[in-house]
């Protein structure tokens, strides 16, 4: 039996991952509920998640953010998913404090910034990620989690490669059990890195992964495959096209400041 919806819904894409968005403040909902939603809406929109946005009450947090994956799988954060929700918390109407959003999402609280807003359903939206402690090495790549487990590998050639065949490998590797991984295949060009990402949840490639050009940076980092500025500040592209950035500064083994920069698009409201 299908979920009732009793709120509006908003479809927004972040680089080509598509998000189905619910304004979750009128309430009535539980995990339970949500994550049948999320199967729901996923299925019925296409897209690649759903998110919820609801209120944070007691805390200084302008609105918290729910995140699932099409399977109803949750718990974890969504880098692309992030700033489409801060866009559309300034399409309601939602204002912060100053000139920074905070927002509480399943792995902490977070900032964002939004510098631009060139269209009326185009932002351009600075968010503010998780510190990362380590960097770990793990079956011929590296291990981190950035809101959302993730290995990275570096690809001579990342348009020539399996994602769906060698990524379901390692997302399904017995290493990595019970909770999985996702899995991020990275070429080091002129322009920057390009990324394609196997996404647990949804189980196949999507367009674009928020947390997994933030692992992919970090992990070419510490590589050495780019500058080590302080702070380092990374051109990445996904598999749409878009150009987008990670910057962040090194902190003993770990990383700090770690901010994603990139577009928001609302697509369609009901």
């Amino acid at each position: 039996m299908e979920t009732v919806l009793t709120s509006d819904i908003y479809l927004f894409t972040g680089a080509g991952n598509r998000f189905v968005i619910c304004d979750g403040r009128r309430g009535g909902r539980t995990p339970s509920t949500e994550a049948a939603l999320a199967r729901d809406l996923c299925r019925k929109y296409g897209t690649d998640g759903m998110m919820v946005l609801d209120e944070a009450p007691g805390t200084d947090s302008d609105f918290s953010m729910a995140f699932y994956n099409p399977d109803g799988s949750g718990g974890m954060m969504c880098g692309n998913g992030g700033r489409c929700i801060v866009a559309l918390a300034d399409h309601l109407g939602i204002r912060p404090a100053g000139d920074t959003w905070r927002f509480l999402a399943p792995d902490g609280p977070h900032t964002a910034r939004i510098l631009a807003h060139p269209q009326e359903k185009l932002w351009t939206v600075r968010l503010k990620m998780k510190d990362v402690p380590e960097v770990r090495p793990l079956r011929n790549g590296l291990f981190l989690d950035t809101g959302t487990r993730h290995w990275v590998s570096f690809v001579e050639d990342v348009d020539a490669v399996d994602v769906a065949e060698q990524g379901k490998a390692v997302r399904w590797d017995p290493v990595f059990a019970p909770e999985g991984t996702n899995v991020n295949f990275v070429s080091l060009r002129e322009d920057g890195l390009h990324v394609r990402t196997f996404e647990k949840g949804v189980e196949g490639e999507t367009l674009a992964c928020g947390t997994g050009l933030t692992a992919s940076a970090i992990a070419a980092c510490v590589q050495g495959l780019v500058p080590a500025a302080d702070p380092a500040e990374i051109r990445l592209f996904c598999r749409r096209g878009d150009a987008l950035s990670v910057s962040f500064r090194r902190a003993g083994k770990g990383f700090q400041e770690v901010y994603l920069t990139g577009p928001a698009e609302l697509l369609s409201e009901s």
